[in-house]
């Protein structure tokens, strides 16, 4: 009987694209079975019959579903599902029926203790509870509270915790992107510095990347719009972005460049011939073509193939000949069910059947279950066996053979099977997967700027390495808890902690793009893939013993995995055939696994447990598996995949990173299913690794043992044992030692490093020497004595040397070189010889750089090889310019001639043959490699074919090798014939010299041998006639024996560059700079000036800010100035007067002193706008200046500063240089804006233009018949006539930073000195004039009246501290010029005082938490306390009693000492909340303090403490500064909040506002009629007329830091008291009041006895009476000898009478009578003092009542403090209200001299000191103000661009604004806010800054 099968799959197709079934099913006809739709929308229909027949006709099992099957046998159990199971499975905790049933109603399992109980009956581990891994099954087991973050994490809405830093980075870090919600705008407006590229996407990196051929942004844009790419190789194509990939990809259809420049301009067809072309115009493999599989993404590949309309039939179906599917069963059942018969006999081998047949007889045949069907016998299968092909047996089926069923170890059982788990691992509830014992596994992914470790079960990401620049491969060492990535930008590979610290260079050298990184954890090896070298390395993991493992037949070798328990190493190639392949771990026998269906093979990972490799295709889209081996190989996943990177897997999963969608993703490592993204939105992810133990299995052998296995360097593991191996190039001497040097190695350079190869070993692999900043290489040399290799480097211009091995590294010349193109060893003289084609010279020196010369300097174009042959005494180099040739010389340079000069265009490497006699050279342009005789005779080509580009080349034994530019490799040939050529290295970009490094040189005698040759310098070989010659090192002559050299330099030009300054002798026919070699570091060096008498070089330093001086060869360094100056522009040395003469452009002063630096003196400060250059005329008395400021001038006055005179002051731009030439009696100078050198006579007449145009002179100087000057623009020196201008030339060229010049002759005799004479009978200064000389003094002193003496410091003078300086302005003299006093180690000074008795300085620290005292010239310095300070404040002297007090805002004291800090007591320790300034007035024995705290105010008591009196408390905000008028007995104070300076009487009355308002006033001082103060807004000292308030002047301008001022005057510190003599009797303590004194103990006892009566002495009854007074102690005085002591009176204003007390106000001499009239008298006042107290007290009750304000208690002030460091600020919070915040200063951690552009930032009272310019903000807070409050907000700024911006490139220029604020009174209690108005303030203060602008400045030219 016939049966069609109807398929209807056409025509459903067609109703179904015209709409109208829509998704309806399909319909068959009747007696028909319609099938499940196929997923290509196709119906298919079956006989009905074939329904639930148990067999599957449909091919989807359609048919077969849902059927009731029969019935179970009795052993198995009947699932819902129809399905039948062992009945030993039910209830067991395993889904076996695939619908729970067998796991229904069963009782519920007890778990044990250590067991968590899932929801559905299973029991796991309690340690996977809360894991994030599914581990129940139904999720129970996570069902967890959400983690919490710590304070330094940001939670995501999801919960999930991200690095608090992330939180608005512009990376999307939460999944849910919360992290980047709701961000200021401005956030990710980074801007990259002046030194750094700005990628597309934002990110900053180096410029030095830009366009270097690597992808540092990750994005190729750094690579993008670069004219000078590196060139991809020749099988590449080179994408627009500079990124190079296969060229076979170039229009293939798909984009492979990022920027899809591979499939533009393609023309149809790019296909190569065994590629298929899609219609797409993609090309795939041609093997591709009608395999099954849509590799074109739209099927053409598989159209017109064969059999493409027969849908392949399921496993369990019969194909019938017709293409039809028919179930397995209906083969051979007698019935042709295909309808051609060929599922029945004769087509199948069908055995005879009965038809008749029951179950119930025997089973009817069948070996487990029968049913009967339409009559006949059916024979079934229980689970877990298959029916065999007679219809009735039974086989077992191999659960172990299916892949998944476990998810590692299988054991099959009949009828069944077992699933078990590796080491390590534990089986799930689930009997089937297996999860990995020890920590949660982490991910740890490389980001490029990052290393991130993400957990995969939940959102955890934390960030584990920032600040990377490129880091792209990654993995890790478990048990070492490492790190290890390579950084493809850094060309370096680095390791750190897990946790992030200790971040470490393992590997820098050699690499050009480490792509793939993998650890040995076993032996402790990393091993390492590198794409551009094509190579595999292996070292230590701390980088040691590296070797070369793997190089031959590989192209570009990426990922890597290893294999240690196995011992093998496994990697990817992309190349041109892209393989996978394996090794032993020693490099020996290597197998290719895979090299079809690859194409971008890119990560690697093994899964050790289940033995099983996997890889990622980019190019194919595809993740593909196969057993170690490379068999049974298989896609996982074939879609989804845009660019996957790297993978790794960890227990069923698999994990890759994609580059496209920027994710990292996962999924089943069987199926490829269960697929999701464990993280996007990444930057760059790339190389990825999952953290965990089992991903390092601890159960392999370490093969090496616990020695190394013997081995001396490296012990590698092979497949059963180990090899003992060497580092690249070192040989091995026996089975397990390494040789410790190399004998024989090719030795080249290419560029950015130099390599060797070694011929010690076979394997000929090239090994990058360790070398720092190798920029530019291209000369080479060796020594092999000493072992040192030379090379050039003609980025940085140096010559330098290291040892074979890359240690001691030292540059040996890198001074006024421009392209030293040629280095040559005279390894018998130990000389070093070489060209400089930027100099045009040939130049020799010892091999350590010492005794340079120049050899040849005339007529050479561009030399560039030399060699030289010390055996002949000859060299040879060649030279490449406009007529190239070959030229031989002595090696003394004499005997020159020409050897070659036909048929060369570019001579590039010279070889000797030493033992032939012959000369070998190469010529790129003539593409030969030719030699000839010595003397150029018998020339001869060796090599004139397939020579692109020959550049370096050198000879050893019989062969020739060069280097080859174009064909980028290594190449040797046979010396004599040219024959046998060989490649010894290739892929070799930038190729420079090449030498062969070896150790047997020939030894040859010479004359230099023996004493040097009789030379005093340098012994150069010579032709053998002469056989030496003696020279001198650059710009001094030979003296005429031949032998000796001069002592130095007679006549040369001397100028600055900056960092450094040179000489150029004009002793000799050529012009050669010298470095003047001093051993400290400039920074900024301006002007020069010489001292021809004493050989001495000065120079000033701009950013140093000093004046130093040192011998002209370098020895004796030293700073004469290292104060006070800012800019010193110009700088002028009087040899003849001993003098040095400055100007200061900064300070706006011209100054003198001598040369050591002592008697410092300015000489005018008046009417100077910008200061420059300055000149001397020393026999004339005048000296002369430029001044470039607004009204550009130049100036002339006696030496002395008298008879000021402006010469020249019209057609004056920028006058930079100038000079005097004495001889011809003219003034010259360089103007740099009108760009003329001009000149006048000495009177500024007769002027002319000497040389014009000139581009930018700077220095000027004057010598002979010829000016000479430095030029910025051309970066040149110059010289011309001097009276005419003409025959200019350039005396050197390519100097940037050129600055001052001087020329100078030492053997010109020095003009009388006028101060010769006794120093002109001067004590200090003797200063020329015109008509004779003057004496003068130091800055600050007058010049006594005799004209000729001064004293050694002022009479009155203000001393002031500015944090790190204590200085002095003299008030004697008019110029008010600040003098640093010497005090040494200085932090962070605030209070002064002084005493006159002693001369000592007196002043706090409050870095250090000292007092110290010293003495004004520096001496004497000592610590008197030094315990128990926090924050010292205010100082006070009494130099009357001899104490000290002092204020400490820290711990709210006023204490009290003796001088040298003994008697220490505490006056003062309640109701003091901020004490800040304090002043005593000894004669009326008060003593005086503000208060800024919560309620500011003035206080008085007496110097004891007692009769404490608050003078102010209303309409104060910061009283800062106080200080005491004691003429006119007035208080003086100034207020920072209020800004003003106000006074009052000693009593607090008759209050008046002195001068209102002022900026920031600090602290303030009083002398005559004026009153000064310092000010930190306008960082000036100012001073005001103290009657009137008028009379503002600026003393000082332009001091930061500025704190306390004091005055030194002799009337200052006058008066006396009663403690005055002896210390009024008293022991330890005397306090005077008003007309009495008191004795004190100090809070301490000392050792000696105290008293509080005076002139009693009590006596110690453990100690003797008498003993040696200390030094500064009061001694101890004897009751029985009274008239040592002072009598025992105390004596009161009553007693003025009695002897022994104080008559108009002197103290007399104590007489020792009338002892008893005193003890009456004292009864009497203490009873009267005790009456008034009580009086007192009461009226004080009375007042203070009246104060009383609820509202003032309550109130908070902040005051900007200095106690601020430039790092920190530390806020603390008071008791106060919570709306004001109170205000500490955190100390300076040390002395920061930063001070020169600074930002103090106030507020709300917090001063920010940063580093820029200075912003003050005050926010004032709410005052009470007599019933109103006054709400004032202040934003001051002042913005000062400081002078020392050091003439950079151009001249600096000082503004000045200023901002003020408004003030608004509100009638109210409320706290408003108030917002700050800014309005500019029309009136400048009087800074002594010109505020308007200056002429456009040089750096604009």
């Amino acid at each position: 009987m016939q049966v069609s099968v109807v398929l209807c799959s056409m025509i459903t197709f067609f109703l179904r694209s015209q709409g109208v079934l829509g998704s309806a099913e399909c319909s068959c006809g009747r007696n028909h079975f319609t099938c499940a739709v196929s997923a290509f929308g196709e119906c298919t229909c079956i006989p009905a019959q074939w329904q639930c027949d148990g067999d599957n006709d449909c091919g989807d099992h359609s048919d077969e579903d849902g059927c009731m099957l029969p019935t179970c046998s009795p052993l198995d159990f009947h699932c819902d599902n129809g399905k039948c199971i062992r009945r030993s499975w039910v209830c067991d905790g395993d889904n076996d029926c695939e619908d729970d049933s067998d796991e229904q109603d069963c009782p519920p399992r007890e778990c044990e203790e250590d067991e968590f109980h899932c929801q559905n009956g299973y029991c796991i581990r309690s340690l996977w509870h809360c894991d994030g891994d599914n581990d129940c099954g139904d999720n129970s087991d996570e069902l967890c509270d959400m983690r919490k973050c710590s304070d330094k994490e940001f939670r995501c809405t999801d919960g999930s915790c991200i690095a608090e830093h992330w939180y608005c980075d512009g990376d999307t870090d939460c999944k849910d992107g919360s992290d980047e919600e709701n961000c200021p705008s401005d956030v990710m407006t980074a801007t990259c510095s002046v030194e750094e590229f700005q990628c597309a996407y934002g990110r900053c990196i180096l410029d030095i990347y830009h366009c270097d051929g690597d992808d540092d942004c990750g994005d190729w844009s750094d690579e993008s719009d670069c004219s000078s790419h590196q060139p991809c190789r020749s099988v590449e194509f080179m994408c627009s972005s500079g990124m190079c990939i296969n060229a076979g990809w170039r229009c293939d259809g798909e984009f492979d460049c990022d920027d899809q420049s591979d499939e533009k301009n393609c023309t149809t067809s790019m296909c190569t011939a065994d590629q298929f072309r899609c219609a797409s115009g993609r090309c795939v493999r041609l093997s591709w073509r009608c395999d099954g599989e849509d590799d074109c993404s739209d099927g053409s590949d598989e159209d017109d193939c064969e059999k493409t309309d027969t849908p392949p039939c399921a496993p369990d179906q019969f194909l019938c000949g017709n293409g039809r599917c028919i179930g397995q069963r209906k083969v051979c059942n007698e019935v042709s069910d295909c309808g051609d018969g060929t599922d029945e006999h004769p087509h199948q081998d069908c055995r005879p059947r009965s038809s008749e047949g029951n179950c119930n007889l025997n089973n009817g045949g069948c070996s487990q279950k029968c049913q009967m069907a339409r009559g006949l016998v059916q024979c079934t299968c229980h689970t877990g066996y298959r029916l065999m092909e007679d219809g009735r047996a039974c086989q077992d089926v191999d659960e172990c053979a299916e892949e998944g069923y476990c998810s590692q170890g299988c054991t099959n059982t009949e009828g069944g099977f077992q699933c078990w788990c590796v080491q390590g691992y534990e089986l799930r509830p689930d009997k089937r997967s297996c999860k990995a014992l020890g920590p949660e596994p982490v991910l740890l992914f490389a980001n490029r700027i990052d290393i991130r470790q993400v957990l995969p079960h939940r959102s955890e990401y934390t960030l584990l390495l920032n600040n990377l620049e490129n880091a792209i491969a990654l993995d890790f060492h478990h048990d070492q808890e490492l790190v290890f990535w390579s950084d493809v930008t850094l060309d370096r590979i680095m390791k750190a902690n897990l946790n992030g610290s200790n971040v470490e260079e393992v590997v820098s050298t050699g690499l050009e793009s480490p792509g793939g990184l993998a650890i040995d954890w076993i032996h402790d090896k990393l091993y390492w893939t590198d794409s551009g070298t094509s190579r595999i390395e292996v070292a230590n993991l701390d980088g040691t013993h590296r070797k070369v493992l793997l190089w031959q037949s590989m192209e570009k070798p990426r990922a890597i995995a290893l294999h240690p328990i196995e011992g093998k190493i496994y990697w990817t190639d992309w190349g041109n055939t892209p393989r996978i392949e394996y090794a032993n771990m020693d490099g020996s026998n290597r197998r290719v696994i895979a090299d079809t269906h690859l194409f971008w093979p890119n990560g690697l990972t093994i899964d050790y447990a289940g033995h099983r490799m996997y890889w990622v295709d980019a190019k194919h889209h595809v993740i593909e598996r196969a057993d170690l081996d490379g068999r049974n190989r298989k896609a996982v996943i074939s879609q989804g995949l845009p660019h996957p990177f790297a993978i790794t897997v960890f227990e069923d999963s698999l994990y890759w990173t994609d580059w496209h969608t920027k994710s990292i993703n996962s999924a089943n490592k069987f199926t490829g299913k269960n697929q999701e993204i464990i993280r996007n939105k990444l930057h760059f992810p790339m190389d990825i690794h999952t953290l965990h133990p089992q991903r390092q299995p601890a159960g392999g052998r370490n093969r090496c043992g616990t020695n190394n296995g013997g081995c001396s360097h490296l012990c590698l593991p092979g497949n059963k044992t180990y090899t003992c191996d060497c580092p690249t190039g070192f040989k091995k001497v026996d089975q397990h030692n390494c040789a410790l040097s190399l004998d024989k190695f090719l030795l080249f350079a290419r560029r950015t490093d130099i390599r060797r190869i070694s011929f010690d070993t076979e394997d000929m692999s090239d090994d990058v020497i360790p070398l720092a900043d190798v920029r530019n290489a291209v000369a080479l040399d060796w020594h092999a004595e000493e072992g040192f290799i030379y090379w050039t480097d003609v980025t940085t211009d140096s010559i330098n040397r290291a040892q074979w091995d890359g240690s001691r590294q030292e540059v040996v010349v890198d001074t006024s070189l421009e392209s030293p193109a040629g280095l040559a060893i005279d390894w018998v003289t130990n000389k070093l010889y070489w060209t400089d084609a930027g100099t045009d010279r040939i130049e020799v020196s010892n091999a350590d750089g010492s005794m340079r010369t120049v050899l040849i300097w005339e007529n050479l174009d561009r030399p560039r090889d030399i060699v030289v042959d010390p055996i002949g005494g000859y060299m040879y180099w060649t030279d490449w310019g406009v007529s190239p040739k070959i030229e031989q010389a002595g090696m003394d340079a004499s005997s020159r001639i020409v050897i070659i000069s036909s048929n060369l265009t570019w001579p590039n490497g010279l070889a000797i043959d030493y033992q032939t006699q012959r000369l070998y050279w190469a010529d790129a342009g003539m593409k030969t490699i030719e030699f000839g005789n010595f003397d150029g005779s018998d020339r001869q080509v060796l090599i004139g074919s397939q020579l692109p580009h020959p550049f370096g080349l050198t000879l050893h034994e019989e062969k020739l090798y060069w280097t080859d530019w174009q064909s980028k490799s290594i190449q040797c040939a046979n010396k004599m014939t040219g024959l046998g050529r060989q490649t010894l290295a290739e892929n070799l970009e930038n190729l420079m010299d090449i030498h062969m490094f070896h150790r047997y040189r020939t030894t040859v005698r010479t004359p230099c041998a023996v004493n040097n040759g009789g030379c005093s310098h340098l012994c150069l070989l010579a032709p053998p006639t002469k056989g030496s010659s003696c020279t001198c090192p650059t710009g001094i002559n030979l003296q005429l024996d031949g032998k000796t050299c001069t002592h130095g330099m007679s006549s040369f030009l001397i100028f600055a560059r900056r960092t450094d300054i040179r000489m150029v002798s004009l002793d000799i026919p050529y012009f050669a700079d010298v470095v003047l070699a001093v051993n400290r570091s400039m920074k900024n060096t301006i002007a020069i000036g010489v001292d021809p008498k004493e050989g001495k070089v000065y120079w000033s330093d701009s950013t140093l800010k000093k004046v130093s001086r040192a011998n002209i060869n370098g020895t004796a360094h030293e700073d004469i100035i290292a104060t006070g100056l800012m800019t010193t522009d110009g700088l002028a040395v009087d040899a003849v007067g001993r003098k040095i003469y400055w100007t200061d452009t900064g300070t706006n002063r011209i100054e003198v002193a001598n040369l050591d630096g002592s008697m410092r003196k300015v000489l005018i400060w008046q009417n100077l706008d910008s200061p420059r250059a300055i000149a001397l005329y020393h026999e004339m008395g005048y000296m002369y200046w430029t001044d470039w400021g607004e009204h550009a001038k130049l100036e002339r006055s006696a030496m002395d500063g008298s008879d000021r005179l402006v010469l020249i002051s019209n057609n004056l731009g920028w006058p930079n240089g100038l000079a005097i030439d004495s001889a011809g009696s003219q003034l010259l100078w360089a103007d740099a804006h009108t760009e003329r050198i001009e000149a006048a006579d000495l009177n500024g007449l007769n002027r002319r233009t000497l040389v014009s145009p000139v581009q930018h002179p700077y220095g000027l100087t004057v010598l002979g018949p010829h000016i000479y000057w430095t030029d910025w623009q051309s970066r040149s020196i110059q010289r011309a006539d001097k009276s005419t201008g003409a025959n200019t030339i350039t005396v050197r060229s390519n100097l940037p930073g050129l600055m001052d010049i001087q020329a100078v002759d030492r053997e010109k005799p020095l003009s009388f000195n006028k101060c010769g004479r006794r120093n002109g009978g001067c004590s200090h200064l003797c200063l020329p004039r015109p008509n004779g000389t003057s004496c003068a003094c130091p800055t600050g002193i007058l010049l006594k009246g005799d004209a000729r003496s001064c004293d050694d410091s002022p009479e009155t003078y203000l001393l002031f501290s500015n944090r790190v300086s204590v200085r002095r302005i003299s008030l004697d003299t008019n110029d008010h010029t600040d003098v640093h006093v010497p005090v040494p180690e200085l932090h962070n000074v605030i209070s002064l005082d002084y005493d006159s008795v002693d001369g000592k300085l007196y002043y706090t620290d409050v870095s250090l938490d000292v007092i110290r005292r010293v003495n004004l010239d520096g001496t004497g310095m000592e610590t008197v306390i030094s315990q128990g300070l926090k924050t010292t404040d205010g100082l006070a002297v009494d130099w009357v009693t001899r104490n000290m007090y002092w204020t400490d805002t820290g711990r709210n004291t006023i204490e009290v000492a003796r001088l040298d800090g003994t008697s220490r007591k505490v006056l003062v320790n309640n109701s003091l909340d901020e004490p800040r300034a304090i002043a005593v007035f000894p004669s009326k024995g008060y003593l005086f303090w503000t208060d800024w705290g919560h309620i500011a105010k003035i206080e008085r008591a007496h110097l004891d403490g007692s009769d404490r009196k608050v003078l102010i408390n209303t309409d104060l905000g910061w009283p800062n500064g106080l200080t005491l008028d004691y003429d006119t007995r007035r208080i003086f104070w100034v207020d920072a909040h209020l800004d003003r300076i106000e006074s009052s009487d000693l009593n607090g009355k008759l209050r008046q506002i002195l001068v209102s308002p002022v900026s920031h006033p600090f602290a303030l001082t009083q002398q005559d009629r004026w009153i000064y103060w310092t000010d930190w807004q306008t960082k000036s000292i100012q001073r005001v007329d103290k009657h009137t308030g008028r009379s503002k002047e600026t003393v000082l301008a332009n001091v930061e830091g500025l704190m306390d001022i004091i005055i030194v005057s002799p009337q200052r510190q006058s008066g006396t008291n009663h403690c005055g003599v002896n210390n009024g009797g008293c022991t330890h303590l005397c306090f005077a009041n008003t007309n009495s004194f008191v004795c004190a103990c100090p809070d301490e006892p000392d050792s000696r006895p105290c008293s509080t009566i005076s002139g009693y002495v009590p006596t110690s009854p453990d100690r003797e009476t008498t003993s040696t007074p200390a030094p500064n102690k009061i001694p101890k005085a004897s009751t029985d000898t009274p008239q040592q002591g002072p009598p025992l009176i105390n004596c009161t204003g009553k007693s003025l009478s009695v002897e022994g007390c104080l008559e108009s106000n002197v103290v007399t001499a104590p007489h020792g009578e009338g002892l008893h009239i005193s003890y009456v008298i004292g009864g009497a006042l203490t009873i009267l003092a005790i009456l008034i107290i009580i009086t007192a007290f009461i009226i004080y009750r009375h007042k203070k009542s009246k104060f009383a304000d609820p509202g003032v208690s309550n109130l908070t002030y902040s005051n900007p403090s200095y106690r601020t460091s430039t790092q920190e600020v530390k806020i603390e919070t008071s008791q106060k209200p919570p709306i004001y915040n109170q205000l500490r200063y955190k100390k300076e951690g040390g002395g920061d001299s930063g001070y020169t552009k600074e930002k103090i930032r106030i507020v709300e009272g917090v001063c920010l000191l940063s580093s820029e310019e200075l912003y003050w903000e005050d926010l004032k807070q709410l005052k009470p103000s007599r019933g109103g409050l006054h709400t004032c907000m202040r934003t001051d700024t002042v913005s000062l661009q400081a002078s020392s911006a050091s003439l950079d490139d151009g001249e600096t220029e000082q503004l000045l604004q200023e901002e003020t604020s408004e003030c608004s009174s509100i009638n109210t209690l409320t706290p408003v806010t108030v917002t700050p108005q800014r309005h500019p303030q029309h009136s400048l203060p009087d800074t002594g800054w010109t505020p308007t602008r200056k002429p456009s400045t040089e750096s604009e030219v």
